[in-house]
């Protein structure tokens, strides 16, 4: 498809992109399930903000962005100088968990949190998770409103706005009936998100590999995901072991993605690791390794960003004199 892509829009995809227009992204955004693990009682807060920052550290380096989140990590990040200045901010932009029944999952923004103060703050894109089944109508179109809620938003404060949808089982549905359904699922919302003004898309994996192992098979269903998504799409780790999600990286990468955005199969060993330098010491280590090697996947097979929106690197936006009097 052919677009127009303002300057604040364009300027962020360029900030987390790598040189040659693909994402390797890490999410270091989580909060609710970190807590569980990291927190003892009411102490929260450092050990939470002590995490974000020896990830950050170690691997936002390596890394063409990262995902932090507003309470424990994006603006500490910043003002312990641990994120580099050539690397890219994303900031989710979402409380955590979900309002709603267990099935009927619906999404809000954080309380006192929102895309102007993104913006204000100097990050380079707003992220929302969304859980999301294109097959429960009545909550797939609340959450479709909120989305496209924060991505009038994200055009009003031209900042790039990149969208994650998360399935899950509904009420009655084995996890063998959801894991057969996976491709429908994850295609179906692909073409439903990104026909709303968003950026870029975080995709789940489309396909669920313990029952689906081909690699033909499964690279067809990658595949459809590309047809499905109007805007370019990254794939997101999902809590997989690294070897899983590198396979599934370079299946994505193959079948038309423009990188990943991944955290725990990065670096989830340390979530357990109550020695702070042994926490590091496998940052520095293992997890850059693994970024390292992500990395390089990419390279060789994913897609620059631009491609999806029928542009050529060096015309990104078509700039005419007076743009600034009706910007």
């Amino acid at each position: 498809m052919d677009a127009y892509l303002t300057p604040g829009k364009l300027r962020g995809l360029q900030q987390i992109a790598d040189e040659s227009g693909c994402f390797c992204m890490c999410a270091m955004d989580h909060r609710g399930s970190l807590e569980k693990t990291l927190c003892s009682g009411d102490d929260c807060y450092q050990p939470m903000v002590d995490f974000k920052i020896d990830l950050c550290t170690a691997l936002a380096s390596y890394a063409s962005a990262v995902l932090l989140d507003p309470l424990y990590g994006a603006a500490q990040a910043v003002g312990q100088g641990v994120l580099p200045r050539n690397t890219g901010l994303l900031v989710s932009v979402e409380a955590t968990g979900y309002d709603g029944g267990k099935t009927a999952r619906l999404t809000t923004v954080l309380e006192g949190w929102g895309v102007e103060k993104i913006k204000r703050m100097g990050a380079s894109a707003v992220k929302m998770l969304v859980y999301f089944r294109p097959d429960s109508v009545a909550t797939a179109r609340a959450q479709l409103d909120t989305v496209e809620k924060t991505a009038l938003e994200c055009l009003k404060f031209d900042i790039p706005f990149l969208v994650e949808p998360v399935s899950y089982a509904l009420d009655g549905e084995t996890a063998a009936d959801y894991g057969r359904r996976k491709t429908d699922i994850v295609v179906a919302t692909a073409e439903m998100m990104t026909a709303l003004p968003i950026d870029v898309l975080k995709a789940e994996f489309p396909a669920d590999m313990s029952l689906k192992s081909d690699e033909n098979d499964l690279l067809e269903a990658c595949r459809a995901l590309d047809s499905a998504s109007a805007k370019p799409w990254v794939i997101l780790s999902a809590g997989a072991d690294f070897p899983v999600f590198y396979r599934q990286v370079e299946l994505a990468c193959r079948a038309g993605a423009s990188g990943f955005l991944g955290g725990r199969a990065i670096w989830q060993e340390t979530t357990t690791m109550i020695n702070r330098e042994e926490r590091r010491r496998f940052l520095e280590t293992t997890a850059i390794k693994r970024l390292l090697e992500l990395k390089d996947v990419v390279r060789r097979l994913g897609h620059p960003w631009y491609q999806k929106y029928g542009l050529e690197p060096n015309c990104l936006g078509d700039v005419r004199d007076g743009w600034y009097k009706s910007y």
